[in-house]
Formats: C-alpha cells, sequence, structure tokens
C-alpha cells in the first residue's frame, strides 16, 4: 500500500476559500490544488492521501497558484516514488507502470469524462517508450528517466508520458538534459499549433523547475531580490524535443 501526504500553504484558503472541497473521509474541506494529481491512474490495493494544511506556511507568506495545476509538483512526487519502488523490486521501470496501468476498477474510466481510463495513458507510455528506443546501451554517465501525468482533475483526461536522456558529469555534478519526448492523448485538436506551444511550454517550465528556478532562504529572507538573480531555464540548455 501507499500513503501520501503532502503538506503546503493553500492558496485557496488565502484568496478564493470558496475552492475548498469536502474532504471524502467527511474530515472537514481542503483545498484540491494542493493534492490534485495523488489521485491518479494507477491500481493499487491500498492508497491512502492526505492533505494537510501547513500552517506556518499558510501565515508566513502568500501561497499562490503554480500556473493552476497541481500535479505538476504533486505528480513529481508521485512519479519519483514509482521509481523508487520499481528499483526495490527490481523492474524496469516503464514495465513496472504499464503493470499497474490496468484500467481496473475506479481507474477504468467513465463517459464522457475519461473514457478508457488509464489504458489511454498506458498507450502513451508505450508510444514514448518505443520511440525514445527505451532499454538501449548508452555511454556511461548518461541514461533515460520516465514519467508520465494525467490531466488535473479525473474528469478532466489528458494523457501524457515523457521521457527525457540525462547526462551527468561525475566531477562537477552537473545535469544536462540532451533530448526530450513527450507522448500526448488530448483528444480532438482543434488548433495544433495552440496544443504544440502547450507541450512545449510546459516541458519547458517543468525542466527549468527541476534543474534552475526555487526561492533560497536566508536568515529569513529571500535571498534573490532581483530578476537578475534568479535563474530560469536559459535558451543554450533548452535541450533538442
Amino acid at each position: 500500500g501507499i500513503e501520501h501526504a503532502a503538506a503546503a500553504g493553500w492558496p485557496s484558503l488565502a484568496m478564493a476559500p470558496v475552492l475548498l472541497v469536502d474532504a471524502i473521509d467527511g474530515n472537514g474541506k481542503f483545498d484540491p490544488f494542493s493534492i490534485s494529481g495523488a489521485d491518479h491512474w494507477y491500481t493499487l490495493p491500498n492508497h491512502r492521501v492526505r492533505a494537510i494544511n501547513n500552517d506556518l506556511a499558510q501565515r508566513a507568506f502568500m501561497p499562490g497558484y503554480l500556473r493552476s495545476v497541481g500535479p505538476g509538483w504533486v505528480g513529481w512526487g508521485v512519479e519519483s516514488f514509482m521509481d523508487e519502488l520499481a528499483a526495490m523490486t527490481a523492474e524496469d521501470p516503464v514495465t513496472f507502470r504499464l503493470a499497474r496501468l490496468d484500467a481496473a476498477g475506479k481507474n477504468a474510466g467513465s463517459t464522457p469524462n475519461a473514457v478508457g481510463g488509464a489504458s489511454r495513458l498506458a498507450a502513451v507510455l508505450k508510444d514514448v517508450a518505443k520511440r525514445a528506443g527505451w532499454g538501449k546501451v548508452l555511454p556511461d554517465g548518461e541514461g533515460l528517466g520516465v514519467a508520465v501525468s494525467q490531466g488535473q482533475e479525473r474528469r478532466m483526461p489528458t494523457w501524457t508520458a515523457c521521457v527525457a536522456h540525462v547526462a551527468v558529469d561525475a566531477p562537477s555534478k552537473a545535469v544536462k538534459v540532451k533530448k526530450i519526448w513527450q507522448s500526448i492523448d488530448c483528444g480532438t485538436v482543434v488548433d495544433p499549433g495552440g496544443a504544440m506551444a502547450q507541450a512545449e511550454g510546459a516541458m519547458l517550465w517543468g525542466l527549468s523547475l527541476a534543474l534552475h528556478e526555487g526561492a533560497v532562504i536566508e536568515d529569513g529572507q529571500v535571498r534573490d531580490q532581483n530578476l537578475d538573480a534568479y535563474t530560469p531555464l536559459r535558451m543554450a540548455d533548452v535541450p533538442e524535443l
């Protein structure tokens, strides 16, 4: 079984309390943006999720929304843990995920919101793994990483799988992403250019957050006081997409 607890300041509690929703177990209300993505499409025999309001974070500063999409950071935790479980069981990370994307029970999906359910997430994972050449031999210090994600809520189906080719320089510990593959099933695309812009923008911002961005606190204050000291992803760091 898996227990998933996320402690955070709740932006909706600070700015829009009307967006708080009732807990499934009837134990008060919570901010869905603090935990969306934890109700994923993997089939697990036992799965407990807790959304915890971090009172200190709530009082210390105004919590905000990250591009309005919770799974960006919640999904990071889910997928990192899936990798850890695959390693513990000595299973291939793609095979481990596919075995749990069986579209059984609540993960079968429903009409009209999520037709196909987890089977569509499995399909994009298979597609991206094939296109990336998952399992191929790479030079020392290089490897492929994989992750999947879905729409913010279970009734908002967009199925995404991603493989990243990463190189790590051992002496300096510098991380360089050389190439990213992504497969997305978002239903009917009306504006291909707009869909591509969303896919590329989200991918590059995720990469920027993973490798570069973040607020450092020193002596109780934010260290970087101006944009010239804050380093996002630069053009030179953009991998082949």
